[in-house]
């Protein structure tokens, strides 16, 4: 009876990108994009709602949200700085500590403070042209505010759904969040700043 022969042949996994990339390399940058688009939107846009529930003037209006705008950018990009800073020196650190052998590839995974800073500054101003935009070429009052309130509904969706997309997580949980978020921080500022100013304060 002749032998038979065995032969295995490898056939190799067909890995597609998507199941090979590492998502939580996503991580550093998203957050910060994320974050400070959000952050420019909602506060901006709530800074102009409380100064249009006391003042009918559009350039009061505009002048109140640019100034948000920079400050805000600002105090983003510095603050992402000093906390990304103080995380790269933990895992350098670590790394030192540890002896890392592969030196190289660790490196490329140390988070970037400057990167991180400049995303953040660059969305949150990028977020809050949305209500500066809507605001800025309309005369009536009550339809400004509408045209505010509606911009950045739109843009709070968008934003929530494409962070969602992103990194892969649940759209509809995403843009609820922020979109409830972003309502609220308006309702709050516009009610609040509507008591004060109508009590002569």
């Amino acid at each position: 009876m002749a032998a038979q022969n065995n032969i295995n042949i490898p056939i190799p996994e067909n890995k597609s990108v998507e199941e090979g990339y590492d998502y939580s390399q996503r991580g550093q940058w998203l957050r910060a994009a994320i974050l400070g688009a959000s952050d420019g939107l909602v506060s901006v846009a709530s800074l102009m709602m409380g100064i249009g529930a006391v003042k009918n003037d559009v350039k009061a209006m505009i002048l109140t949200g640019f100034a948000g705008l920079v400050a805000g950018a600002c105090s983003m990009a510095i603050g992402e700085f000093v906390s990304v800073s103080s995380q790269l020196d933990i895992e350098v650190s670590h790394m030192k500590r540890n002896g890392s052998s592969n030196e190289e590839s660790e490196n490329e995974k140390l988070p970037n403070p400057m990167q991180a800073a400049a995303a953040s500054a660059i969305a949150f101003a990028f977020g809050a042209l949305v209500p500066l935009l809507a605001a800025s070429f309309i005369v009536n009052h009550k339809v400004r505010l509408t045209v505010v309130v509606a911009a950045v509904t739109f843009a709070l969706v968008f934003f929530g759904w494409f962070g969602a997309f992103l990194g892969r997580t649940s759209a509809v949980k995403s843009c609820f969040r922020v979109l409830v978020g972003g309502w609220m921080a308006m309702a709050i500022t516009f009610g609040l700043t509507k008591l004060i100013g109508s009590n002569g304060l």
